[in-house]
C-alpha cells in the first residue's frame, strides 16, 4: 500500500512538472502559412480558425489551472514561451483588432501590460511574461521565438517548444530570423540594417551595451555582420500576422 501511494505521488510530480503541449503543435501546424505580406516574408496566423478550435479552449483553461513554480531550466523557458504565444494569439482573438495588436491598447496602457489570460489561477500579462520571467533566465535568444503578433516579429514557430529541442529549436529560429533581410538582418553597400529588437533589448544581447558586441553576436549566425562596427535598425512593420 505505501508502495502505491509512492507511486502515485511520483506520478503526479511528473505530471505536474510536464506539461503536454501537443494540441498547441496540431494548431500551430494546422494554421499557419509561409507568405509575404507588406513586403515581408513572414508566417501568417489562421487566428479565427484557432479561436474556434476546442483545442485552443482547452489550452487555455489547462494553462490557467497549471502550476510553473517545479519547472527547471530548459523546462522552464519552453513553458514560458509556448505561454506567452498562446496568451498573445487569445489576445488578438479576444479583442479582433482590425491592423495591429497595439490597437488593443492605449499610449498609457499598452497592450502589452493588459490581462492577457490565467496562469495558475491569476491573471498575467505578456509584459510579466517577457520581462519579469523570461528575460531574467538570461537566454538572449528567447526574442527570436517570443511572437507578438506582427509582421516583423520573429516568425511564430509551426511546433510547441520542449525542453529536449530547445537548443535545436532556438538556434533554428535564431538562424531563420537573421538570414530574413526583410525583418532580420539586410546589408545593403557599406550598411548592415537589423531588428529593432537588438536596439530595445541591447543589454540581453551584449552586456556593455556597444554596438560591436551587439554585431558580434548576430556574427555568430551571419559571418558578414562582423566587418561591421555599426548599424542602422530595420523598419518595424506592426501590422497583424494574420492571414
Amino acid at each position: 500500500m505505501r508502495l502505491f501511494l509512492l507511486c502515485l505521488v511520483f506520478v503526479s510530480q511528473f505530471s505536474h512538472a510536464n506539461f503536454d503541449w501537443s494540441d498547441f503543435t496540431t494548431l500551430l501546424k494546422q494554421n499557419i502559412v509561409s507568405a509575404e505580406k507588406s513586403g515581408i516574408q513572414t508566417h501568417l496566423i489562421n487566428y479565427d480558425a484557432i479561436g474556434q478550435d476546442p483545442k485552443f479552449t482547452s489550452l487555455i483553461e489547462r494553462i490557467a489551472a497549471f502550476d510553473p513554480a517545479s519547472l527547471k531550466n530548459k523546462e522552464k523557458v519552453a513553458f514560458y514561451i509556448n505561454t506567452y504565444n498562446i496568451f498573445a494569439i487569445k489576445l488578438v482573438i479576444d479583442h479582433k483588432p482590425k491592423h495591429s495588436i497595439r490597437d488593443i491598447g492605449t499610449w498609457f496602457s499598452p497592450v502589452w501590460q493588459k490581462p492577457a489570460a490565467m496562469l495558475n489561477g491569476k491573471v498575467i500579462s505578456l509584459d510579466t511574461i517577457e520581462h519579469k520571467i523570461l528575460r531574467k533566465l538570461k537566454e538572449p535568444r528567447i526574442h527570436f521565438a517570443i511572437v507578438c503578433a506582427s509582421l516583423s516579429c520573429p516568425d511564430l514557430r509551426d511546433e510547441a517548444y520542449s525542453a529536449q529541442q530547445l537548443e535545436q529549436q532556438l538556434d533554428e529560429q535564431t538562424r531563420s530570423f537573421l538570414a530574413n533581410t526583410s525583418k532580420g538582418v539586410s546589408i545593403k553597400g557599406e550598411t548592415i540594417f537589423i531588428s529593432k529588437i537588438f536596439d530595445w533589448f541591447t543589454k540581453d544581447f551584449a552586456k556593455d551595451k556597444k554596438a560591436t558586441s551587439v554585431l558580434k553576436f548576430i556574427a555568430q549566425y551571419n559571418m558578414e555582420a562582423g566587418r561591421f562596427n555599426e548599424y542602422e535598425t530595420l523598419n518595424y512593420d506592426w501590422e497583424l500576422n494574420r492571414q
